[in-house]
């Protein structure tokens, strides 16, 4: 007796389809699950059993063999116990073999029979969907997460008992009754999803510099790091950051979805993730928690910010060896972990936002309330390197707040008039990178720098002279040719002209001269 049964397998967000080969035969009674599964997978047979016997189901004592195909690949989580159980019950002739053709099963067994929600269901399904599946059964608790993939049926199963009566009804009115098929909730999820970003910058009280580096650093997609000293506003101003960045398009959201699905942090309630993420670690938080990794792979907190803003909030205070993980993937825009049982990609584009402060007492250059030497203060910049301060598109130092200010009647500038702006300036970047695969200035490769960052004559020499004055890398000189060309796409000029090379070197002149490594 011999079944076989679709289930999905992920590796980092990714997902492939794997076929659960169940055989039962004449031999030594015994349970064997092969095809490179991980001790989660092999303890399915335990599950499985124990469901199955509780929900009036028996299996012949005979000698059962499980194989996960593709062999090759790693089998992890307990996504495959339902497809295991409806293999087992198949090959028992329980129902026709044809009522699970082209049907893709994912689910964990309670040992009551109850069928519980698995992480990672967002990517399977959509993975079935591009593979042209006909369905897919999952938990009732992921049946919302999964009905957001359009082209694919999706049925919530609530325990094995409603399944098995499912698959062995005729008629098909009847099944359809019995387990309706999940409407498709995109559009419903999208509109529900656009609600206000919390946090606006009217709320924000003087710093207009640091407003201004914001929003190039917006819509440009730059990294930006604010110093100044505690209470001027650095964190106000980066939590308001995704409120006037542009929305995630569909591609993006199902990007940024499937992260959060894989990590298991998807709300029940809201499939999809519509919003900017923003992801604010505290300084005790480990490198795997941050990049990626651990015993059980898993997306870090960089991952978490895809397509968002992540920010470190006094960055001073973040283990060195912390901060250098960040180096790769700000480069890369992904996180490539290896370990020996295979190897795992998470994407990892996204804003880095850093706040610190200018010295250990936090009041430099304020010489009436500094009380830190030259020397001390240079020990506390020295826990940040060189290469990792190079890679921050915009330096920008933020005074304290006048009193004046605060007491100042009315609101500033509204995130929704910045954000307007924004929008005007990514939809320039939209039209020139048309089918280049990105869509914000700081992903810009190197030839295509030179091809819409072209100058003119003035241009050039007031660059060769920053290069030459300011020691330059090949990598800052650039950044800042990236961040000129954000900042004339926000005044709406083709040309980068030399006013927007002078404000973009002026967001990257102090951060040199505070730098630890000169």
């Amino acid at each position: 007796m011999f079944s076989s049964i679709l289930a999905g397998s992920l590796c980092g967000i990714e997902a492939d389809l794997v076929r659960v080969e169940v055989d039962i035969s004449t031999g030594l009674p015994g349970f064997h699950v092969v095809g490179s599964p991980s001790s989660e997978v092999r303890e399915a047979r335990e599950r499985v059993q124990v469901a199955l016997h509780n929900a009036g189901f028996s299996i012949p004592p005979r000698k059962i063999t499980v194989n996960l195909a593709p062999a090759h690949l790693k089998k992890e989580g307990t996504g495959f116990d339902l497809s295991i159980a409806v293999g087992l019950l198949q090959c028992q002739e329980l129902f026709p073999g044809e009522r699970t053709e082209g049907i893709l099963f994912a689910g964990e067994l309670g040992l009551n029979g109850e069928i519980k929600p698995i992480k990672g269901i967002l990517p399977i399904v959509r993975q079935a969907g591009e593979r042209g599946l006909e369905g897919c059964i999952v938990p009732v608790g992921n049946s919302l997460e999964a009905s957001v993939i359009p082209g694919i049926t999706v049925r919530g199963v609530e325990n094995i008992r409603q399944l098995i009566e499912f698959l062995q009804e005729k008629d098909p009115a009847r099944r359809e009754e019995m387990l309706p098929a999940c409407p498709c909730t995109t559009q419903e999820v999208l509109r529900q999803g656009r609600e206000e970003f919390p946090y606006d910058f009217a709320q924000v009280k003087g710093q207009r510099v640091a407003k201004r580096a914001a929003e190039i650093a917006a819509a440009g997609f730059h990294n930006l790091l604010m110093a100044g000293p505690p209470g001027g506003g650095k964190s106000m101003i980066a939590r308001r950051i995704p409120g006037i960045l542009p929305p995630l398009t569909w591609q993006e959201c199902l990007e940024v979805s499937s992260i959060y699905s894989v990590a298991g942090l998807l709300d029940e309630t809201k499939p999809l993730i519509t919003q900017r993420p923003f992801q604010s670690p505290h300084h005790t938080i480990s490198g795997a928690a941050l990049v990626g990794g651990g015993s059980r792979v898993h997306p870090g907190a960089i991952s978490l910010s895809h397509r968002g803003v992540l920010f470190l909030d006094e960055l001073t205070e973040f283990p060195r060896g912390i901060l250098e993980n960040l180096r790769q993937p700000l480069e890369e825009r992904r996180v490539h972990i290896a370990r020996s049982q295979g190897s795992y990609i998470y994407p990892a584009n996204f804003m880095l936002v850093c706040a610190m402060n200018p010295c250990k007492c936090g009041y430099y250059p304020d010489k009436n309330r500094c009380t830190c030497t030259e020397s001390e203060r240079r020990a506390y910049l020295s826990k940040l390197s060189g290469p990792l301060l190079e890679r921050m598109d915009m330096y920008v130092e933020t005074a304290p707040v006048e009193l004046s200010n605060l007491k100042r009647e009315g609101r500033g500038e509204p995130s929704a008039r910045i954000r307007a702006r924004v929008l005007e300036a990514r939809a320039r970047q939209e039209e020139r990178f048309q089918g280049r695969g990105y869509t914000f200035n700081a992903e810009m490769e190197p030839e295509d720098i030179e091809k819409y960052c072209a100058l003119g004559e003035r241009e050039q020499k007031l660059m060769e002279l920053a290069y030459e004055n300011l020691r330059l890398s090949a990598r800052s000189y650039y950044r800042i040719l990236k961040v000129a060309r954000t900042i004339a796409d926000l005044e709406g000029d083709e040309r980068v002209r030399e006013k927007h090379l002078q404000e973009a070197l002026a967001y990257r002149m102090r951060e040199r001269r505070q730098s630890p490594d000169e």
